[in-house]
């Protein structure tokens, strides 16, 4: 109206019912918020897979007093965005040993473990053997060599139940390394017992393959390992960003560590069971 019909700025906010403040107001960015945004950017190159709600968990844990629908409009503002993945749905499997039948309840009740391979930069095989605490999603270990034998899953096992306490179950496919004879074996004398899901169907152990999706997504198809000791080092460093400072969506965006920390952590390892860990079991002397 000023424009086209020469009116002065006060008679075409009166005749348009415009109020002259909102018609006058040039918006200003507040320093807090720039330095938001440029804290966003940062953490998404960091962490390239992360959507805005485990976004918005990371900058609270950093003492930013910002709301979820905050982080949702600067999200959507700066283009940001996770790009989304077809998944198929799977049955629920008919296995009584499955994680949809058989779930743990509290710390040390069942472990998952299973095997993920990958290469180095020379094309020589990386794999990898994770153990993971389904109740409070912890990663317990993060095992990389060229090739894990019996012997190699029984010492890291060992190592965890001095650390750890004793598991009630472990779970697992019926891969070589998991059904052997020996494994079984000791597994037995220590008071484990063991949760095998049916063949072909991975989706029955779904918080190991859970882990394994993370695992890959924000690792294994990042970085390019040029030797077995950089992949060693890799795996420690994301596994201790995992527990402690990764928001886990089904754990309320804690940390697993956190989560663990919550309640009193029970110990499942009575004297009795203790008493069959002599240094001839573990080293099988």
């Amino acid at each position: 109206m000023q424009a086209q019909c020469g009116a002065s700025e006060r008679r075409a906010c009166e005749v348009l019912g415009q109020p002259r403040a909102t018609q006058r107001y040039q918006p200003q960015e507040r320093e807090e918020e720039r330095r938001l945004v440029a804290r966003m950017h940062a953490l998404v190159r960091e962490h390239p897979r992360y959507g805005y709600r485990r976004m918005w968990a990371l900058l609270r844990a950093e003492v930013w007093e910002v709301n979820r629908k905050r982080v949702y409009r600067l999200w959507r503002q700066e283009g940001l965005k996770v790009p989304q993945k077809q998944r198929k749905k799977r049955r629920l499997g008919t296995s009584e040993n499955g994680c949809a039948r058989k779930r743990a309840e509290r710390p040390n009740q069942v472990w998952a473990w299973d095997f993920i391979h990958n290469r180095t930069a020379d094309g020589k095989p990386l794999k990898w053997l994770s153990i993971v605490d389904e109740h409070t999603r912890e990663c317990l270990a993060l095992v990389v060599a060229r090739s894990i034998t019996v012997e190699t899953a029984l010492d890291v096992l060992a190592e965890l139940f001095r650390t750890r306490g004793v598991p009630e179950h472990l779970r697992s496919d019926n891969g070589p390394e998991f059904i052997a004879k020996a494994m079984r074996q000791w597994l037995s004398r220590v008071g484990v017992s063991t949760l095998y899901i049916e063949p072909g169907a991975p989706w029955e152990n779904g918080d190991a393959e859970s882990f394994h999706s993370r695992l890959r997504d924000e690792l294994l198809d990042r970085e390019e390992f040029t030797s077995l000791a950089e992949a060693r080092a890799m795996a420690a460093r994301w596994r201790e960003e995992y527990n402690h400072r990764r928001p886990h969506s089904s754990l309320g965006y804690q940390t697993p560590a956190a989560f663990a920390a919550c309640g009193p952590v029970e110990n499942f390892v009575s004297v009795g069971r203790m008493d069959v860990f002599p240094d001839s079991l573990i080293y099988g002397d």
